[in-house]
């Protein structure tokens, strides 16, 4: 098993440099003249002491699972948190909390798009199930443009039992659900919330849509019956950030 993992893409690899560069073992850049993104990169990576090394697009492409935009970033493997280190996250809040829950979201694509919704909204950690859920990858860190560096994802080991835990704590669950009598904007979002997404399609299981403390629904006015799971967390957690604006 290989000590390292592979990031790639322009701001990925951006985020790790300038938040993690303790993290990144060597900077693989193109041969040949590098266009402006890719020079800062290069720069960043000096100023680091991290090594670079300079190699033909083919080799970056064998290297690379999708688009890396000419660069590729060896580094030591980042963790998944764990419950214990989110208990002392929440502990140590100033803030109200906003957690977001995905239920059963194996899909890297929106597992990275997810997590960028997430940081863009000030959301403080994105909850998975271990054995249900993607899992931080390349192609994750790809899409969620820097966000997976910034916003932790914890996996936990019994997500109804982590949710009770929340509610313990004074936090409202409120979960998606197609079915449900309200939308997502009759839901006060104001108090600490966890907003709960099903997968696309299964939806929520039955142990999580019952430790829900609310259900609810955003309004389809057209043919589809669902959203993209990423798409729907956006809008939730973003009627969250529209009702704590300061009047």
């Amino acid at each position: 098993m290989s000590d390292f993992e592979r990031v790639f893409g322009v701001h990925a690899v951006q985020a790790l440099l300038e938040r993690s560069p303790k993290r990144v073992r060597r900077l693989l850049l193109p041969a040949g003249r590098l266009n402006e993104r890719q020079q800062a990169l290069l720069d960043l990576a000096v100023t680091a002491v991290i090594t670079t090394q300079r190699v033909t697009g083919e080799e970056l492409d064998k290297l690379a699972d999708g688009v890396h935009q000419g660069v590729v970033a060896e580094v030591t493997p980042s963790q998944l948190w764990s419950e214990e280190m989110l208990t002392h996250l929440l502990d140590r809040l100033d803030s109200v909390p906003l957690l977001l829950v995905l239920d059963g979201v194996t899909d890297p694509h929106n597992l990275g798009a997810c997590l960028r919704s997430a940081d863009a909204a000030g959301v403080q950690a994105v909850i998975v199930p271990r054995d249900r859920s993607a899992s931080l990858s390349p192609v994750v860190r790809k899409v969620a443009c820097g966000a997976a560096e910034t916003v932790p994802l914890v996996a936990v080991t019994n997500l109804a039992r982590t949710l009770k835990q929340l509610q313990q704590r004074g936090l409202w669950l409120v979960g998606t659900a197609g079915e449900a009598e309200q939308f997502i904007y009759d839901v006060d979002l104001k108090v600490p919330s966890v907003i709960v997404m099903g997968a696309e399609g299964a939806g929520m299981r039955r142990l999580t849509r019952e430790n829900c403390d609310y259900l609810a629904r955003l309004p389809m006015a057209g043919a589809v019956s669902s959203l993209n799971v990423s798409v729907a967390a956006g809008v939730c957690l973003f009627e969250a950030v529209r009702q704590r604006l300061p009047a």
